[in-house]
């Protein structure tokens, strides 16, 4: 592949959309960085948890906020996350912590600090970077090259998400993500929502690589139209 124009990526939607899996094959096949903003929420998530901080007391979370040493890997062949040195890319995707991460992630200290360091990030991706989460386009990257929202009815976002943790019950994961999404929708600081700009993709009926093809496409098309 010729040394293309460094392009940045912003990939929103909610939990079940396929967001990781495609951000991380269109990251791959374009030779782009790629950082899970998600993740860094719940690694700071983690820290609290696991430093006996009252995830219920934001003013407990804002004032450890910037405690934590969170460093994130972007090689979206094996993205690595660490906190304080430690690697926590697998104690962050368990019950506690994802049963936490939309309080902590509320508090405007945590997502001012996070936000940072997420620009900070893209700013050094040298060939460009796809980056995904929340309100990367809305209010982290504001001025991304592209932006794309993915969407899917809660039953197939709910099917996906039960199919990745074992044994999960159908109803109850779909009754949770769309508490999650309610709490996330209408957070005061930085909501889920997709911006003006934001191309959505219903991935609902696509398969996984329909939905990373389309991407390609966009990212492809937004290159070449410079």
């Amino acid at each position: 592949m010729e040394s293309a124009t460094p392009v940045i990526v912003a990939i929103d939607g909610p939990s079940g959309t396929g967001k990781s899996s495609t951000s991380k094959a269109v990251a791959a096949q374009l030779g782009l960085s790629y950082l899970d903003t998600g993740a860094q929420y719940r690694a700071i998530t983690w820290w609290m948890v696991t430093n006996g901080i009252d995830t219920a007391d934001p003013f407990a979370i804002a004032s450890a906020a910037g405690k934590p040493e969170i460093v994130s890997g972007t090689d979206p062949e094996k993205p690595a996350i660490t906190v304080d040195g430690l690697d926590v890319a697998g104690p962050i995707r368990e019950q506690d912590v994802t049963s936490k991460v939309s309080a902590v992630s509320a508090v405007p200290e945590v997502r001012a600090r996070i936000t940072e360091l997420q620009r900070a990030i893209a700013g050094s991706a040298v060939t460009g970077i796809v980056v995904e989460g929340r309100d990367i386009g809305t209010t982290v990257l504001p001025d991304a090259d592209l932006k794309v929202f993915l969407t899917a009815s809660p039953e197939a976002r709910a099917a996906r998400r039960s199919g990745e943790l074992e044994g999960a019950d159908l109803h109850a994961t779909r009754e949770a993500l769309v508490k999650r999404d309610a709490a996330d929708s209408s957070r005061k600081t930085s909501p889920l929502a997709k911006a003006d700009d934001a191309v959505e993709v219903d991935t609902t009926d696509l398969t996984l690589q329909q939905v990373i093809e389309c991407v390609v496409t966009l990212v492809e098309e937004k290159r070449a139209g410079r």
